[in-house]
This record gives structure tokens, C-alpha cells and sequence, in this order.
């Protein structure tokens, strides 16, 4: 695909006045704002109505980016959509639909970054905002294992797999015999809950505190266990039970 096809305008979209001759003057108000203003200088629907206009520069993308809000909740819901149901929204295609895939990826990509970067313990929050931004969307419920070095930093983040925990069957010593094989000093265990309330479960505690035993009798730290939901995230050695 030639680089200028990346966002080339979905076949059949209705063509509208470009920015040059757009009489309002809106986006060029719009793109001021965005330049001399923080981070919410524009609404959720301004900013997929930006995004959407540099995939689509010749039509008037208020509507459209006010029914993706509508439908998806907020600029986050929007955003995480899966790629095929954006594309498949009214008006839009798959040039609009990576156009705003693109930003996740990117907002993913620098939060890990920032993650490995770091050690883990002295960091805290950039950990649980790479956690929160990779998680916190899905609609089902996901087990990782960090894998951390005797300096705290990251080393190997696990896909462990999906279910809840119960389902998955996390099996203590799979966990501790995985950071012995990598050379771990310590692990984090994380698992999201797609209801939204990050509380733990009596399941959640149970295998935390079989892991954390199993890691014990091996020389390998269970440093907490991070539960991510919606409205936030709980730490379940912060609430004294590890």
C-alpha cells in the first residue's frame, strides 16, 4: 500500500467543503485550542472529530464523532473499540477506523515503554497506568504474571491466559517455575475484572496467597497482586492481604 493510501477516503463517504474552505473557520479554531490548550482543551467528541479529519480531510466529522461517543461511551471506549465494529459503523470505514486505532496503539506502546524503563517498586504509577490502558477496556477477564529482576526491573510480561481465575486453574508452581527458568527474583500477578469494580474476590485471594507461598519455599517474591477494573485498580498487598 503507497503511503498516501494509508488514509485515503473511504469509498462512497459523502465529500464535503475541505478546511481551506471551510467558512466557519472551525477547524482552525479547533486546532488552536488543541496547540495552546492542556489536556482537555477539547471535548472527547473534538478530539475523535480531529483524528477522523486527517483521515478523512473533505467532510464535516462533528456528526460522526459525536454518534462514535454516543455509542461507545466516552473517547476511551471510543478508542478501544474493536477495529472491525468502528469500521463498520455508519460513516465510517477502515481509514477512519485505523485512524483512531493508530492513537491506541501508540498510547499502549509509550506506556510500556515508560513501564521498562523504570524499576517497578519506584515507579509504581507508570506501571499502573501501562496496566490500566491495556486492561481496563477488556470485556474479558485476563491473567498476566510480571516477571521482575533482583533491581525491580521488568523483565517479562506473561499473557498467562483468559478466564476468570477460578476457570484459568493458575497453578502455583507454573508461576514460580517460570521465574526460576528467566532468572525473576519476584513477580506481580494481575488479572482485570470487565464488570468494572476492581475488588477482590475470595478466589483473587486464595491464589495469591498459594502463589506467594509456593514463591517462599523457592526464593521468589510475590510482590503484590493487581487487580484493574474501570473505576480503578486495588492492590491487594496495600489492603494487608499478602
Amino acid at each position: 500500500m503507497a503511503e498516501n493510501e494509508l488514509f485515503a477516503p473511504d469509498p462512497g463517504a459523502p465529500r464535503r467543503p475541505d478546511a481551506a474552505h471551510d467558512p466557519s473557520g472551525h477547524r482552525a479554531r479547533l486546532r488552536k485550542r488543541l496547540l495552546d490548550g492542556g489536556i482537555d482543551a477539547l471535548g472527547d467528541h473534538e478530539v475523535i472529530e480531529f483524528l477522523l479529519i486527517s483521515a478523512v480531510p473533505r467532510r464535516d466529522m462533528k456528526p460522526l464523532a459525536r454518534s462514535l461517543v454516543q455509542r461507545f461511551g466516552s473517547l476511551a471506549g471510543v478508542l478501544n473499540a474493536d477495529p472491525q465494529t468502528l469500521a463498520h459503523h455508519p460513516g465510517m470505514g477502515e481509514a477512519t477506523a485505523a485512524a483512531l486505532r493508530i492513537v491506541a496503539v501508540a498510547t499502549r506502546r509509550l506506556a510500556r515503554q515508560t513501564a521498562h524503563e523504570q524499576p517497578v517498586l519506584g515507579s509504581w504509577q507508570a506501571l499502573i497506568d501501562y496496566l490500566t490502558i491495556d486492561m481496563a477496556h477488556l470485556t474479558k477477564e485476563r491473567v498476566r504474571v510480571l516477571y521482575l529482576n533482583t533491581r525491580n526491573m521488568l523483565i517479562h510480561d506473561q499473557h498467562l491466559r483468559d478466564g476468570s481465575l477460578d476457570e484459568a486453574q493458575i497453578e502455583p508452581r507454573e508461576v514460580i517455575h517460570k521465574a526460576m527458568d528467566l532468572g525473576a527474583a519476584a513477580v506481580i500477578l494481575v488479572h482485570n475484572h470487565p464488570s468494572g469494580s476492581p475488588e477482590p474476590s475470595r478466589a483473587d485471594i486464595q491464589i495469591t496467597q498459594r502463589v506467594a507461598e509456593a514463591g517462599r519455599l523457592l526464593g521468589i517474591t510475590v510482590h503484590d497482586h493487581v487487580i484493574i477494573g474501570r473505576t480503578g485498580h486495588v492492590s491487594l498487598r496495600a489492603q494487608g492481604l499478602i
